[in-house]
């Protein structure tokens, strides 16, 4: 049975034009690899109506440098790339934390780690800052398979 009504349309925003874009022209926005503090903002130039969707990578381990190795594995493509690194930049993170591999303050900010609660209070903070939902990203280096698992660890709380 085809659904009732078409879904809507949504463009990757991250900057203040494209979220006004997305605002005017589409049905909302999709940021990716942005704070809640981005979300924030991103609600305040959407306003009420458009849907904001907000992608949350997250590193699934208690162990912070394996969440900073797999959070800064994760960065390095789009630390290459204008578009991201001046949205960090608007975000408040600034050339030395784009310098190098990154800083631990720009993988700590752009990637959740830790327990459930940690990684469930961070999507939260989406959430308050007004994301009507947040997309989680699970970061391995290992086989797809592991992926499975580690979303059974997380679902529960997610879901709650």
């Amino acid at each position: 049975m085809p659904p009732e009504h078409d879904p809507p349309w949504i463009l990757a925003a991250l900057g203040p034009r494209m979220l006004e874009l997305s605002r005017e022209l589409a049905g909302g926005a999709h940021p990716y690899l942005v704070t809640p503090q981005h979300t924030a903002g991103a609600r305040v130039i959407l306003g009420e109506g458009p849907l904001l969707v907000v992608e949350q990578a997250v590193a699934p381990t208690s162990e912070r440098e394996e969440a900073l190795r797999l959070a800064r594995s994760h960065l390095s493509r789009y630390m290459l790339l204008t578009n991201y690194r001046n949205s960090w930049l608007r975000q408040g993170f600034s050339e030395e934390d784009l310098s190098g591999d990154g800083s631990d303050r720009l993988a700590e900010g752009l990637v959740a780690w830790g327990s459930e609660s940690d990684i469930q209070k961070r999507v939260g903070e989406h959430l308050s800052a007004g994301a009507d939902q947040v997309c989680v990203q699970v970061l391995t280096d290992g086989p797809a398979e592991g992926l499975r698992e580690r979303w059974r660890y997380l679902a529960p709380v997610l879901l709650e």
